[in-house]
């Protein structure tokens, strides 16, 4: 009588032969992330989430996350490469709120969702989401004194809310030329025939860019147009009342739709 055959046990490879699964995942997890980096600064997409200030912070980043999980796989292979026994690879101990199982899947999920993410400008419905306003933000920094230079034609949307953040008088300037680039925002109890020219203002990130705007007031009769369309408004400041306030106005304008430019924030 045969005894019935037991299931057989699977052999587990000695520690020398086993791949330090850990030591890749953490080479995986650097390099992802620099090449992260890397796609967004090669494809000009950084501008979209970073101030120019902050540019060699990111590229910093990138050139250290590569060199280390370059520098960690290298050493991974190695280790593989060699036959006799050794110790396998591991990563330095440290205190973490999360299991190690858990970070290094976040950490790789979001490298992963970087590489195929697409940054987007932000349009008029952020605008209305963050409020747009007629004065920079407590962020940044208001000079007490304020001095233009050159001729009006050359201020920009943000020159010119720094300049009535100064000397809010909106008839000081009336008269002036201006010439400015925006997307159109569609302000709500507006008339028809006026819409908001505006730009987002970045002080260090994306998270806290927030939008500003002038007026423009379209002649009778003349179509209104589309929202999130940009264009570059040329005319003569005016005073009109707004929501009960008086404010600069630009009138008589003469509209040019250009593309989206390659870096749409003002500073």
């Amino acid at each position: 009588m045969t005894s019935p055959s037991l299931p057989r046990r699977r052999r587990r490879l000695p520690k020398s032969q086993r791949l330090p699964w850990q030591a890749i995942v953490d080479s995986l997890v650097m390099l992802l992330w620099g090449l992260m980096f890397l796609r967004f600064a090669v494809t000009g997409q950084l501008y979209l989430l970073l101030h120019p200030d902050f540019m060699w912070l990111a590229h910093l980043a990138m050139v250290i996350l590569l060199v280390l999980g370059l520098a960690r796989l290298v050493q991974v292979w190695n280790m593989v490469r060699q036959t006799q026994p050794q110790e396998t690879i591991r990563s330095q101990e440290h205190f973490a709120l999360l299991p190690r199982r858990l970070s290094c899947g976040l950490l790789l999920a979001v490298a992963m969702f970087g590489m195929v993410y697409t940054p987007r400008p932000f349009m008029s419905e952020t605008a209305f989401q963050r409020g747009i306003t007629d004065v920079l933000g407590q962020t940044r920094s208001r000079p007490e004194r304020f001095v233009l230079s050159g001729s009006p034609e050359d201020r920009s949307i943000v020159d010119w809310i720094r300049t009535l953040n100064v000397y809010p008088e909106p008839d000081a300037y009336t008269g002036q030329g201006v010439k400015v680039s925006g997307f159109v925002t569609h302000m709500p109890d507006w008339p028809s025939n006026m819409f908001m020219i505006t730009r987002f203002v970045l002080t260090c990130c994306a998270a806290d860019a927030y939008p500003v705007g002038l007026p423009v007031e379209l002649p009778e009769g003349t179509s209104r147009p589309e929202p999130d369309t940009w264009l570059e408004v040329e005319g003569t400041m005016q005073t009109d009342t707004l929501d009960d306030t008086r404010q600069l106005v630009i009138g008589s304008p003469t509209l040019t739709e250009i593309s989206q430019p390659r870096n749409p924030f003002e500073y």
